[in-house]
């Protein structure tokens, strides 16, 4: 079947399975290194896994909304363990381009060989594509994904004349803080209601206990106070603090502590330095350390 697309003439392609001709083996990418082995630790906060579990059966493309280090990548690992498929996650920036995402041509030798992009080796082997912080990206680059997001599931290698028919178990996923946009950095509404969104924020104080205590080994009694802390912390952002402190950063404090370090140099380096650079807030984070610890 060819499909024109104005000038480019295409031809619509099946890749995957038996008949791919560009194997990632060819690529020197196998998608086997992209199956999670182990189940991620992960504590349910109410029914984002039933809808994400949803979404995929009905191949709805997802976006995870919350602000930094409050579980979004740590919830999409733990689902794709759990559906048994490989994640292939793309970390956005202002300078990655469609050619990033798609592939591109390169020298090998005396002849040139295409090389697949993150997103087509998605595409072709029913792998979940993440694109972790997409607002980061150009709005021009992320133009490219539209046609994976409605009934179409095409993705157009214009380079190589070629559309590519997602496989059927592909699921393309993104994350969004919406701390970060402003009139530069926001998602198009083009973009944006292409997707269903889950939404994050930080965990309840007994999820967070847990989670802390789970993934540093701390004992629960001071994963309790480093949840204080971070509770007070974030009560900051009414006072000047721009966002508040991640969970990341309280486990952060929690290895620290369990390595030997005290719970105030812990914190200190952790949580006070990292949160802000402005000398009176990280005296005012260092006397709720000093209050807690």
């Amino acid at each position: 079947m060819v499909v024109n697309f104005g000038a480019p003439i295409f031809s619509r392609h099946n890749e995957y399975g038996a008949a791919m001709s560009n194997s990632p083996a060819s690529n020197g990418i196998a998608i086997e290194d992209y199956h999670i082995q182990s189940e991620p630790f992960y504590l349910s906060a109410g029914d984002e896994v039933q809808m994400f579990e949803s979404a995929y059966r009905l191949k709805l493309p997802v976006m995870l909304k919350g602000p930094t280090g409050c579980g979004k990548t740590r919830f999409l690992e733990h689902m794709a363990w759990k559906l048994q498929r490989p994640l292939v996650t793309v970390a956005c920036h202002e300078d990655l381009t469609a050619s990033d995402l798609v592939g591109r041509y390169l020298l090998s030798g005396q002849e040139t060989v295409w090389q697949d992009g993150p997103l087509s080796l998605a595409v072709k082997h029913g792998a979940i594509c993440y694109l972790d912080e997409v607002v980061e990206a150009r709005k021009d680059t992320t133009v490219v994904i539209h046609p994976l997001t409605d009934d179409r599931r095409i993705l157009p290698q214009e380079k190589r004349g070629l559309l590519l028919e997602s496989h059927s178990d592909f699921l393309l996923v993104m994350s969004y803080n919406p701390g970060y946009q402003s009139v530069m950095k926001d998602l198009k509404h083009s973009t944006r209601q292409r997707f269903i969104a889950l939404e994050f924020g930080y965990p309840s104080e007994k999820i967070e206990q847990s989670i802390i205590a789970q993934e540093s080994g701390l004992d629960e009694d001071t994963a309790g106070r480093l949840v204080q802390l971070g509770n007070m912390v974030r009560n900051l952002r009414q006072h000047g603090l721009e966002e508040g402190v991640s969970t990341r950063l309280l486990v952060y404090a929690a290895q620290l502590i369990v390595d030997g370090a005290s719970p105030a140099s812990a914190c200190e380096v952790a949580v006070t330095r990292c949160m802000s650079d402005d000398p009176e807030m990280q005296e005012a984070i260092s006397e709720i350390v000093s209050g807690i610890f």
